[in-house]
């Protein structure tokens, strides 16, 4: 069975050239022109679709909120769902906002068809294929904190901390490397991105700002996730 892609993009032009040649390449695209449209095919087919193609631009609501109201959604058929989020604006303050907001790759207008196919393929391959590690170490646990790869959860005094895609893989990468001092570019390279060294320092920074959020008792003393400075970050093997 074909994979289902939702395209949710007001261009009626770009539109039918992204569905067109997707479908060339076996995948079933369903279309929606507006975000509160696309939400509704989302709840209506939660379970079939694979990956979300998703505009910023629209005319209800932005992409930004679409992608919010998607990782938001108490269903977790839904909130799991990879996005791929498109825009005409190419800058770095969009990119970030939208890994930020939980979408899993970013592609900047005007792109070519096979590029968006490229990331696609690549995005769906991250969430379909579990890791080495994630077969064979089970669960990891420092103190309190547990993630568990399997099924892409962690838990603090057995309570579920809900992350997005990158902030787990983040997570996952710093408790399989736990206690190493990581630089920038490692962090980077283990998550979803768009290969872009631009600005790669601000990036990691924001994403680490949030997954402390997250996961630490005072987020402006982290226990966790160590700052060292001039080199990168490091997770503390021993935790409370």
């Amino acid at each position: 069975m074909n994979k289902q892609i939702l395209l949710i993009e007001d261009d009626p032009d770009l539109a039918e050239l992204i569905s067109d040649y997707l479908s060339m390449n076996y995948y079933e695209v369903h279309h929606a022109a507006t975000g509160q449209a696309g939400l509704d095919i989302l709840e209506a087919k939660e379970r079939e679709i694979s990956l979300i193609v998703l505009d910023l631009m629209l005319p209800d609501m932005d992409g930004m909120q679409v992608c919010q109201k998607v990782r938001g959604s108490k269903n977790n058929a839904i909130n799991k769902v990879p996005i791929v989020m498109l825009t005409a604006k190419g800058d770095t303050t969009d990119r970030v906002l939208g890994l930020e907001m939980g979408a899993d790759d970013y592609i900047a207008k005007p792109f070519e068809p096979r590029e968006l196919l490229a990331r696609i393929r690549a995005v769906l391959r991250r969430h379909e294929t579990p890791n080495q590690a994630d077969t064979s170490s089970g669960s990891l646990s420092f103190g309190r904190l547990t993630v568990y790869p399997d099924s892409h959860e962690v838990t603090i005094d057995e309570k579920t901390v809900r992350l997005t895609t990158h902030q787990f893989q983040l997570l996952h990468y710093f408790a399989t490397h736990a206690g190493k001092v990581l630089n920038r570019e490692q962090l980077w390279q283990a998550m979803p991105n768009d290969d872009s060294s631009e600005n790669i320092d601000r990036a990691i920074d924001v994403h680490i700002s949030r997954l402390r959020a997250l996961i630490e008792d005072n987020p402006r003393q982290p226990k966790r996730i160590i700052t060292v400075r001039g080199v990168g970050y490091q997770f503390a093997t021993d935790q409370v």
